[in-house]
């Protein structure tokens, strides 16, 4: 009987444990290829002065309006960047400059400038949720 009850614990277990792997993430609205972001891990990781081998955001991108380190500043950038490329939603926009840097060049600044980041989609998730908040 013992036995028998095991199996039934183990099996149920493994059922709770395959249903929860199957659920939970759905693309965000706007039509973007990630899930969800957390805006707080996306502040964390966008302060980082190095990803990888990479210089990390902050070393390039200032969070003051009109201050220009090595990029444009990104403050304000969730109020202006669904209204850049038509047809594209702020968080498609964000998520393909920072998945395709020259996708989206501004003015003033050269294409090549903004190496291509090493991030996890995780990561590409929570920058674009924390950008999102900069408006």
């Amino acid at each position: 009987m013992r036995r028998a009850t095991l199996f039934v614990v183990v099996g149920v277990l493994m059922a709770v444990l395959a249903l929860a792997g199957c659920g939970g993430s759905q693309a965000p609205a706007g039509g973007g290829a990630g899930g969800a972001g957390d805006a707080a891990a996306g502040k964390a990781l966008f302060a980082q002065s190095v990803l990888g081998s990479t210089p990390g955001c902050i070393t390039c991108h200032s969070l003051e309006p009109g201050k220009t380190l090595v990029g444009p500043s990104i403050a304000g950038i969730a109020s202006r960047a669904g209204k850049t490329v038509a047809g594209q939603s702020a968080e498609q926009y964000l998520r393909q400059s920072i998945l395709e840097p020259d996708a989206h060049v501004t003015a003033g600044f050269a294409k090549g400038l903004m190496p291509k980041p090493t991030l996890t989609e995780q990561q590409v998730n929570d920058l674009v949720a924390y950008m999102l908040t900069l408006k």
